[in-house]
């Protein structure tokens, strides 16, 4: 029988597009002993998520719970558990997880009318309307709240009027945006959003947290058939999280420990607080980057804080890059995706390592590695730079 070693994980600061670095008191609370999916400690446990998801979500949505899956499970629930064959989706498309959306309410059997704009730019309230004008009946109008391969924030308000207005539900991807910046369920008028726990939530991947309106789960009791997806079927899975504690699945204890801890870290520091860090860390990146020459792939009044797109200068290899901050300084970022790949580089300050430490580190190496490569940059500008901006902490 052959030997394996004990493993050993290199230690690296996670600044890509996801996942981001986990606090340790998360880790901790993960070695936690294990309960059963049903012992009354347990369960206690699963009310405070929910309490704490509600609060991140800024709402009060019975149905609030994370289901057991990436954010990928949760854009599957979104879909899955109001679309009858034949229903009209109209979608926003501005990027992959865009895409992805449409994808999958096509495979739920949904007539998808996609409403696209640049990978870049944000979808156009006007273009949605005029879909919603030239449909008898749309069911939902569903966008990405942070496109995570493009670093644009999408504006809510005016998408959710239009829908409402037109008698659709509002679906949102709120995967790189919950814990970021502010989601504001109830305030925005969304009627189903779902996100993933390893991105500003800061909890390892292995949840999707979702939360249903009222009017989202009449549609799922109008459903004309079973929910295609048993796992994914909220009409089960409700019976789990609410008082009845119905059994459908086993869920992944550990990971709504860590998942607990993560959440009681963000309420610790206070929403607002967050939001703050999250902005005021993510702009002192990229007064960094342009200070050191370099051009933002998204304009600033739809630029995301916690996940900058910047352009790649011209004659510099992505990979070399990328590889040279991994094994040099141990940073991890991303590379651009689709149209985007070779051009831009993905740089996250998402939870956890939203800190001016990683900010400062990250544009010092950069800065080093690009000067190696013949760019002509400022020697300390960038760090300068942030250095005013995080200032304001």
């Amino acid at each position: 029988m052959t030997k394996v070693s004990t493993l050993k994980v290199p230690a690296r600061i996670l600044m890509g597009p996801g996942p981001s670095d986990v606090a340790p008191a998360v880790l901790q609370a993960m070695a936690n002993p294990l309960l059963g999916h049903l012992d009354p400690a347990f369960l206690e446990i699963m009310n405070e998520i929910m309490d704490q998801l509600r609060e991140v979500f800024g709402t009060k949505n019975q149905l609030t719970m994370p289901m057991s899956g990436t954010g990928s499970a949760g854009m599957e629930t979104a879909f899955v558990n109001v679309i009858n064959p034949g229903d009209v989706a109209v979608v926003g498309v501005n990027g992959v997880f865009g895409q992805r959306m449409a994808d999958v309410a096509q495979r739920c059997g949904a007539v998808v009318k996609t409403v696209e704009a640049a990978w870049g730019e944000a979808i156009d309230p006007n273009r949605i309307e005029e879909v919603l004008r030239s449909e008898d009946k749309v069911k939902l109008v569903a966008v990405v709240h942070a496109e995570t391969s493009t670093g644009v924030m999408q504006p809510l308000e005016d998408i959710s009027r239009l829908a409402h207005q037109y008698g659709a539900l509002f679906l949102v991807d709120a995967v790189t945006s919950l814990g970021g910046i502010p989601v504001e369920v109830d305030r925005f008028g969304i009627d189903i959003c779902y996100s993933g726990t390893q991105k500003c939530i800061s909890a390892p991947p292995g949840l999707a947290p979702v939360t249903f309106s009222q009017r989202a789960l009449d549609a799922l009791d109008g459903l004309s058939d079973k929910v295609q997806s048993w796992y994914l079927d909220l009409s089960m899975i409700k019976g789990y999280w609410g008082q009845e504690r119905s059994y459908h699945h086993t869920a992944p204890i550990s990971m709504n420990y860590a998942l607990r801890e993560a959440l009681r870290l963000i309420l610790e520091e206070g929403l607002e607080s967050t939001y703050r860090r999250h902005q005021i860390l993510g702009g002192a990146l990229q007064n960094g980057l342009e200070a050191m020459g370099l051009t933002m792939h998204v304009k600033e009044d739809i630029r995301l804080p916690q996940l900058t797109v910047v352009r790649i200068p011209g004659g510099v290899e992505d990979a070399a890059v990328r590889s040279r901050l991994l094994l040099e300084y141990g940073i991890e970022i991303g590379g651009g995706l689709g149209p985007l790949k070779g051009d831009v580089w993905r740089v996250g300050l998402m939870g956890h390592a939203c800190r001016p430490k990683n900010v400062m580190t990250f544009l010092t190496a950069l800065e080093s590695i690009l000067a190696d490569m013949g760019v002509d940059v400022e020697a300390g500008a960038a760090g300068s730079a942030a250095r005013q901006r995080i200032a304001a902490l």
